[in-house]
């Protein structure tokens, strides 16, 4: 064994990651034992640059709520990251520190399977690093968007207050991009008014970011209610294959 690539990711919290356990598989499958991927819960950014001097970095992920404020301490941006504003994946090289987004190339390979000629208006709920991912691919694929927020001095163009049973009703894709639900709170829901959900049917997918647990009750609710459903297991994985693309200097290749 040569010496060890380390890989790993940040963001707070990152107990509940399962990437760590994505990225042994893969290396298992192609005989690699010199790579190690580590979790590191930073809740302040500013402790990034001490755990970036205490090994030799080959490759970083970074998930809520460092997206976006880690920009700042890189040297530079993937045009698609500059673009969306938000940065997943950090590779180390010639040029420095370099932020890359592959959430959305993750999500648009996710979705592509369950689009329909329907889906043609969506709310996106919050607006982080996430949220800006999948509003970019969406807008590129002609979906209009609304962002929906908690705050009215938000980013968003709607709160929750805002949103009536009709309202949602008439919009066919609902992606949920915040973390409420996410493991160890999995009774959490988004903060819909009392029956705002209560239009969804058969004609909605709803999709939600998180893969642990795997049906958060968002998406219980609305499978209840009869709409189809996606978690975000498919966009973990596709997002890290593109990462580790991004590291291995795969990506573009045929």
């Amino acid at each position: 064994m040569g010496e060890l690539r380390h890989f790993g990711l940040i963001g707070h919290p990152v107990a509940h990651s399962w990437s760590a356990q994505h990225f042994a598989s893969k290396w298992a499958a192609l005989g690699l034992d010199d790579c190690r991927y580590t979790l590191h819960d930073l809740s302040d950014i500013q402790a990034l640059p001490a755990l970036w001097d205490s090994r030799n970095w080959a490759g970083m992920n970074v998930t809520v709520p460092h997206k976006q404020s880690v920009m700042a301490l890189l040297d530079g941006l993937s045009p698609e990251a500059e673009a969306i504003g938000a940065v997943n994946t950090i590779s180390f090289g010639p040029q420095g520190r370099v932020g890359h987004n592959t959430d959305a190339v993750g999500f648009r390979r996710a979705i592509a399977p369950f689009l329909e000629g329907r889906h043609d208006r969506a709310l996106v709920l919050g607006t982080g690093g996430s949220a800006a991912a999948v509003v970019h691919v969406l807008t590129q694929i002609g979906i209009s968007v609304t962002r929906v927020s908690r705050s009215p001095h938000g980013k968003g163009d709607v709160t929750y207050t805002d949103l009536k049973r009709e309202g949602v009703a008439a919009v066919p894709l609902l992606v949920n991009c915040t973390p409420v639900g996410m493991h160890p709170n999995t009774s959490d829901m988004p903060p819909f008014p009392e029956g705002a959900l209560d239009g969804l049917g058969e004609g909605h997918l709803i999709i939600d970011l998180i893969y642990n647990p795997e049906e958060t009750a968002f998406l219980k609710r609305a499978s209840l209610l009869g709409a189809r459903t996606l978690n975000g297991i498919s966009m973990l994985q596709l997002q890290a294959d593109a990462a580790w693309e991004i590291w291995t200097g795969a990506a573009g290749r045929d």
